[in-house]
């Protein structure tokens, strides 16, 4: 194992007042970069997402041990680690792009929100150590992090790194807050509210069975999902990558890992005993999202699939004492519905020393990728789909 691990004596930490030498000593920092090393400190990456309240479902080693695994290239994975008396309290899982040291999230197009960990008792602390223990030293080394929440741990990193650093906009999100469903409808307009009022009643009354799987029974859960998520996007296009065995894969590990603790629920929708729907809710400590479902097409000429799936996820949500329901990212109009809360994620880059020509160039490629993205969404539908596809090879 290579690894790299230094007292914070060592480390560009910011001043932060006098520290004695004891009080230095105690922390420590670490650069992991075999291809096991999530497996290697999975046990404690987990104790500390628990002391972490920013942490969302995709900080969860389950979900990066099963990215990692389907999606990682042999040699690219960076993992950093900072520790105080030995106990981990700050952690960032990033990866190579490219040969010249530029760094990036684990993730790419299948994450709603990147972030680190930093324990919450010392997080100011913890941050400004892993912004020292970052391996950005030569003038060409960067690290590019995308869709990161404005309430992110990383935040705190990015505000202690002494070197250069840009911010960008990102995608949208949505968020609802986590109440009854009769106060939800209270945001819609009158005439809609009550038309959905009459939709609720005939989902109620329909004899629709919700049934959370278990760990177990996540696997088979999985393949009905995507079934599911095929048949309903048939006449429209389905992204391409949920139709891939690693994404089937993928999407099965590490929601099995994530329902064993809690941090996810796959629930069925079934009525006269066959499975019409499924969707998969990620369950955290800032917020409950509805990642993704499938809905057979019969259902939806029946009853309205959003209302349907929306409320067993408040639902879910509610009983988790989670305070927000995330709609994620994108703007489509069954969520528009809703009339959410919207807060757009945000795209950070950090680059080394003053001149930092690195960051100076990222900054100047992200600006002109969002302008491509733009022209690709509005005028180039298929090009773009193209694209998402090779970036997630």
């Amino acid at each position: 194992m290579k690894l790299r691990q230094r007292s914070s004596a060592d480390t560009r930490v910011p001043a932060q007042g006098d520290r004695s030498a004891a009080d230095r000593d105690r922390w420590t920092a670490e650069v992991l970069r075999t291809d096991d090393a999530l497996d290697l400190v999975a046990d404690e990456w987990d104790d500390l997402y628990r002391r972490c309240s920013t942490a969302t479902a995709f900080q969860a080693a389950p979900w990066l041990r099963s990215w990692w695994r389907g999606y990682g290239r042999p040699g690219g994975l960076v993992v950093v680690l900072v520790r105080r008396d030995g106990r981990l309290v700050a952690a960032a899982a990033l990866r190579r792009r490219g040969p010249f040291g530029g760094l990036t999230n684990l993730g790419a197009g299948l994450v709603d929100f990147t972030d680190v960990l930093l324990d919450d008792e010392c997080a100011d602390r913890a941050a400004a150590e892993l912004a020292a223990a970052l391996p950005l030293r030569r003038p060409w080394h960067s690290l590019e992090l995308r869709e990161v929440r404005p309430e992110a741990a990383v935040q705190r990193v990015f505000a202690h790194w002494r070197g250069r650093r840009h911010r960008f906009a990102d995608s949208m999100c949505q968020y609802l807050p986590a109440v009854p469903m009769d106060e939800l409808l209270k945001r819609l307009p009158g005439k809609t509210a009550q038309r959905s009022r009459v939709k609720l009643r005939r989902i109620a009354e329909a004899g629709i069975r919700v049934h959370s799987a278990t760990a177990d029974e996540v696997p088979d859960t999985v393949r009905e999902l995507l079934r599911l998520h095929r048949l309903q996007w048939q006449d429209r296009g389905v992204t391409p990558e949920h139709r891939s065995e690693r994404f089937a894969h993928h999407l099965a590990e590490s929601t099995a890992g994530l329902v064993a603790t809690r941090r996810a629920a796959i629930q069925r929708f079934e009525l006269d005993g066959e499975v019409l729907a499924v969707d998969l809710v990620l369950l955290c400590a800032p917020f409950g999202g509805l990642y993704m479902y499938g809905a057979h097409p019969a259902l939806r000429e029946r009853l309205d699939i959003a209302g349907l799936l929306f409320g067993a996820a408040l639902d879910e949500v509610r009983a988790a004492g989670i305070p927000q329901l995330s709609l994620l990212r994108g703007q489509e109009p069954y969520k528009q519905r809703w009339r959410p809360d919207q807060l757009p994620n945000q795209r950070l880059v950090f680059g080394p020393g003053r001149l930092a020509p690195s960051a100076a160039v990222r900054a100047l490629r992200v600006r002109a990728r969002t302008a491509a993205v733009q022209v690709l969404r509005t005028r180039l539908p298929k090009l773009k789909e193209a694209l998402v596809r090779a970036r997630l090879r």
